[in-house]
């Protein structure tokens, strides 16, 4: 058989697999399962239509991280996703298949990678498509952030792409997806455009305020702040992180007027800003909420300073050796949970989280959507600065057995560090073991449990071990802690920096030191996150990220003794304190 005949074979049996898909009962699955080369479910993309199961609002598309090479012969050979790209552009290409199917066929194409991005591209550039069908494309390709020709979007824009998908009236305002191309395509020329709709109620006027702020059009700053009193909800919102994005400090009058003169209580988004852009980073009071949140920002800011003051370690009480608290006043902020840039396309101008080292993301943490499921992904390793960070917290590690004020002093410039806010600091035995199979990963097990819980219902029944995996192999606890309205507490410590730079010698080293009874201590930056999952299951977290001693976690894992771990965990969200107490009181060291 030659080439030419097994590449038209081949082709054929990539459509007829792909048309199966589209018909099959749930097609968002099935085309997943398509693209992955698996018969059981793969997390599931966000689609119109359906509710989403967990917090995957913008979650970006992402190749397995487990490095699995496992695929069938055949489609290594076929190319997989160039095949299925070119399938779904062919199927696209088909009034017939283009009416039943536009919506699944231009989210496959987005979920492709770059072979998908071409065939977008060669899509919209296609001049017979009606203006549904051209607004269906652009949504893809604002979902997957591609920065398109600024005369293609011209030509969209003087066709009138408006909301509804078909053609209309030349001043009627263009469609949300087209404003977001807009603002993705780097070219300062659609500011004006763009910058009118500003003061339109009837036009995407938040959309329209984000895509001037990546467009970095500095010209609008003053515009977009000064109409902060005439927004309200989610283009309030989007006004806020609009200048975020600018950056720019001619804003900063604008955001004090606002708090000063209006009576609004939600003060947050205006607050972030003020801190994103000034640099100045004051203490609130803690567990503030309310009327009482809205009052201590507008107290921090009423005197219209704006540079940053020294950071200081205050409030220090030794509650006993093993539990302190603390507060950081002006923090650096260098480790800390910071929201992401607002994805392109997203109704949500705040929704993602991630765990920041010096700016750079090393966690997706997701949103705080109180129903949504927490789910960490790594995103990248930091540049050593969590490393260096740990160095300065070493003297006193080597066999902690105790908390007390000079230690804290001591360590006042590492804590400095952190993000201003509440701490507190407890001294723990933790029976960890070491996880390297999604399967025995407590992210899948408390799903796999809900599913047992609700039975055939279950919208997790299904999922495999890796659609929950956070992509390392990490630290967890042996057990659940157990607690009183929360049932229990799960426990996952992740690592800062790659878990095959360990050094065997030394992981040896600190085993023998615990074979003589040394009790070297890790130190973990973490939370308590509380979930009501989907409004059926109350879940808790314990979260951390490993600052110092990955060496010695990994040789109490290995030796099955309870590892000696310092958390400090923030408590400015408020519910924090209940879990904690519990953590301490299972594992409190001394307690």
């Amino acid at each position: 058989m030659n080439g030419r005949t097994r590449d038209t074979e081949d082709h054929d049996t990539v459509r007829v697999r792909l048309r199966a898909a589209l018909r099959a009962a749930d097609p968002w699955t099935a085309l997943h399962a398509l693209n992955t080369d698996r018969n059981d479910e793969p997390d599931r993309p966000e689609q119109p239509d359906r509710p989403e199961r967990s917090d995957q609002q913008d979650r970006p598309d992402r190749p397995d991280l487990l490095g699995r090479t496992d695929r069938p012969d055949h489609l290594d050979r076929l190319d997989r996703p160039g095949r299925l790209a070119e399938a779904a552009e062919e199927l696209y290409r088909s009034d017939a298949d283009r009416a039943a199917f536009r919506p699944y066929l231009s989210h496959f194409l987005k979920s492709l990678g770059e072979p998908g991005e071409a065939a977008l591209r060669r899509l919209l550039a296609e001049p017979a498509f009606t203006a549904e069908d051209r607004r269906d494309l652009l949504k893809a390709a604002v979902a997957r952030g591609l920065r398109l020709p600024a005369e293609l979007l011209r030509s969209y824009a003087e066709q009138a792409l408006a909301p509804g998908g078909d053609a209309a009236p030349t001043d009627a305002p263009p469609a949300p997806e087209l404003v977001d191309a807009m603002g993705l395509s780097g070219d300062l020329s659609f500011a004006p455009r763009l910058g009118a709709l500003l003061a339109d109620p009837a036009a995407p006027r938040g959309r329209a305020a984000l895509a001037l702020g990546r467009l970095g059009a500095r010209a609008w700053t003053d515009p977009i702040a000064g109409r902060l009193c005439e927004v309200t909800g989610l283009d309030h919102t989007a006004f806020v992180v609009a200048l975020e994005l600018m950056g720019d400090p001619a804003a900063v009058p604008h955001l004090l007027r606002w708090l000063a003169e209006t009576g609004e209580p939600r003060v947050y988004d205006v607050h972030h800003a003020l801190v994103r852009l000034t640099g100045r980073d004051p203490l609130l009071p803690e567990g503030a909420r309310g009327a009482e949140y809205a009052a201590a920002v507008r107290a921090a800011w009423a005197d219209g300073r704006t540079e940053r003051t020294p950071v200081a370690v205050r409030d220090l009480v030794v509650e006993s050796g093993a539990r302190a608290r603390f507060s950081v006043d002006g923090g650096a902020g260098r480790i800390r949970v910071a929201h992401d840039p607002p994805s392109p396309g997203s109704t949500r101008p705040r929704w993602n989280r991630s765990l920041t080292f010096d700016g750079k993301p090393l966690y997706r943490v997701g949103s705080s959507c109180d129903t949504c499921e927490l789910g960490l992904a790594l995103l990248d390793w930091p540049d050593g600065e969590a490393a260096r960070i740990a160095d300065r917290m070493r003297g006193r590690l080597a066999c902690l057995d105790r908390l007390d004020a000079a230690l804290f002093a001591e360590w006042s410039p590492v804590l400095g560090e952190l993000a201003t806010g509440h701490y507190r600091a407890l001294l723990l035995d933790l029976p960890l073991e070491r996880v390297s199979d999604p399967a025995r990963s407590w992210w899948y097990r408390r799903a796999a449990a809900r599913a047992e819980a609700d039975g055939d219902d279950s919208a997790y029944e299904d999922d495999r071990p890796e659609d929950h995996w956070p992509g390392v192999a990490h630290f967890q606890l042996t057990a659940p802690v157990p607690g009183g309205r929360v049932p229990f507490t799960y426990g996952a410590l992740l690592p800062s920096q790659p878990p095959q730079a360990l050094d065997p010698a030394t992981v040896a080293r600190h085993t023998a030191a615990m074979e003589a009874g040394q009790r070297p201590a890790a130190v973990v930056l973490g939370w308590i996150d509380d979930r009501y999952v989907e409004a059926r299951h109350e879940e808790r977290w314990l979260v951390g990220a490993v600052l110092d001693g990955h060496h010695r976690l990994a040789a109490y894992a290995a030796a099955g003794v309870p590892a000696r771990v310092l958390l400090i965990a923030r408590v400015d969200a408020g519910g924090e304190l209940e879990g904690l107490a519990e953590v301490a009181a299972a594992y409190g060291h001394g307690d």
